[in-house]
């Protein structure tokens, strides 16, 4: 059972769904605006996926933007980073999708098909 975590308003994830769906795997839903990822999951959530922390913002929300985070997370620490993206689900790239051994970030399906 994976943990799918989503903004159901945005058409990527709306896609994803519709994978997991059609692709009959399990999954809990959650919506990232109303129980966006806390601290500690974020922790979880980067040393599972074995990613950089930059690939768990949403680099091309407005939220982003308007706190011009591009220049300011490089003279970040790794857990003001965490502390940021815990406060607002719109930072943080979605889909999620998390299972056990993995953590996925965005939805490219090719990607999806291959780890599941």
């Amino acid at each position: 059972m994976y943990l799918f975590i989503e903004y159901p308003k945005c058409s990527t994830c709306k896609k994803a769904k519709k994978f997991l769906d059609d692709n009959n795997i399990k999954y809990v839903d959650r919506n990232i605006v109303t129980n966006n990822p806390t601290k500690n999951e974020l922790e979880k959530f980067l040393e599972i996926s074995g990613k950089d922390i930059k690939t768990f913002f949403n680099t091309s929300g407005n939220l982003y933007k308007e706190l011009r985070l591009k220049d300011k997370l490089p003279n970040m620490s790794l857990d003001e980073k965490l502390e940021l993206l815990s406060t607002d689900g719109m930072l943080v790239k979605r889909p999620l999708l998390v299972g056990e051994n993995i953590v996925l970030t965005g939805f490219k399906e090719d990607i999806w098909n291959e780890v599941i």
